[in-house]
């Protein structure tokens, strides 16, 4: 398993993230045989929520009571968690009260006395990037929260938080795949009139903002086809793709999972891919994909097989 580290921190992270938004309802044999899989394969690197779950921090709860960890395998892992989203409306809040109460309840419901990196949900349309500011200071320094980030934010936002944000943002966990990479086919397509995947829905670039600024590429959903609409891999919708990951699994002696998130992975930067699978022999099929380094020409192959234009 290839490793980075999260910028400006002395936190190294696994290019391939175990994520827990489906382990509710799971007994907690399953739920560490999960996390045997995931350590056996290089993993040891968890991303939370507070939302995930049947009831607010269920799923962070459940892992505790599942795992019991002991300091020494707390200390093992890099745990990550959100906030930001309230369910009840539904609505985003990122105000001091809220990012505070919140990681307060991850604390209590993960068992643990800090949080590795925290990420900031979903954006919030009121976000007043002091208050952030204010509850960044204080959770940083009481030794709460090791590190800060974002998700599905744009550019601008990204940069309106570090305007007055004195910790680095070290993630931005974006929705990513093979078929769903309008933040990467947008570039690829620049300035084509009458193309509709030259138009820039994000913000300005977050694969290369990122980049700019050291910040980690977090991929979710990395095998759904578009926004929960299934996934790609062994769907009739998408022969030819599936067609030529099939044959470059072969041809690496994997399988075609581990082609998905190889995809991924050579995007450059620091690139993570977030699992949300609950399979193990998916979770052991997957990370294989950080040790899968595509060439250029077959990863452009797989791009245009997805349906994306190549100028």
């Amino acid at each position: 398993m290839k490793r980075l580290t999260l910028a400006g921190t002395d936190i190294e992270a696994p290019e391939v993230v175990l994520g827990l938004m489906r382990i509710a309802d799971k007994s907690d044999d399953e739920v560490r045989e999960l996390l045997r899989t995931a350590r056996d394969a290089g993993i040891d690197f968890v991303d939370h929520a507070d939302v995930y779950g049947n009831e607010l921090h269920g799923c962070e709860r459940r892992f505790a009571e599942a795992m019991q960890l002991t300091p020494s395998e707390r200390d093992a892992l890099t745990i990550q968690t959100k906030c930001g989203i309230v369910k009840d409306g539904p609505y985003f809040d990122f105000s001091y009260e809220h990012i505070v109460e919140s990681v307060h309840g991850s604390l209590e419901a993960l068992g643990t006395d800090r949080i590795d990196v925290l990420l900031l949900h979903r954006p919030d349309a009121l976000v007043e990037p002091e208050e952030v500011a204010r509850a960044f200071d204080e959770l940083h320094e009481a030794g709460k929260v090791r590190a800060f980030g974002v998700s599905n934010h744009t550019p601008r936002q990204v940069d309106l938080l570090r305007a007055h944000v004195r910790q680095p943002i070290v993630a931005n966990q974006v929705q990513l795949s093979i078929t769903h990479a309008p933040l990467v086919a947008q570039g690829v397509a620049a300035n084509m009139q009458g193309q509709e995947q030259s138009i820039t829905l994000d913000g300005g670039g977050i694969v290369d903002h990122c980049r700019l600024h050291d910040i980690a590429l977090q991929a979710w959903s990395p095998f759904q086809a578009g926004f929960f609409t299934g996934v790609f891999l062994g769907s009739d919708e998408y022969p030819e793709l599936n067609a030529a990951i099939d044959r470059l699994a072969a041809q690496y002696d994997v399988e075609p999972i581990a082609i998905a998130v190889a995809w991924i992975t050579r995007i450059p930067g620091r690139t993570q891919v977030v699992l949300g699978t609950t399979t193990p022999a998916r979770v052991a099929a997957a990370a294989a994909g950080s040790e899968v380094t595509l060439t250029r020409a077959e990863w452009y192959e797989l791009f245009r097989a997805a349906g994306y234009t190549v100028p």
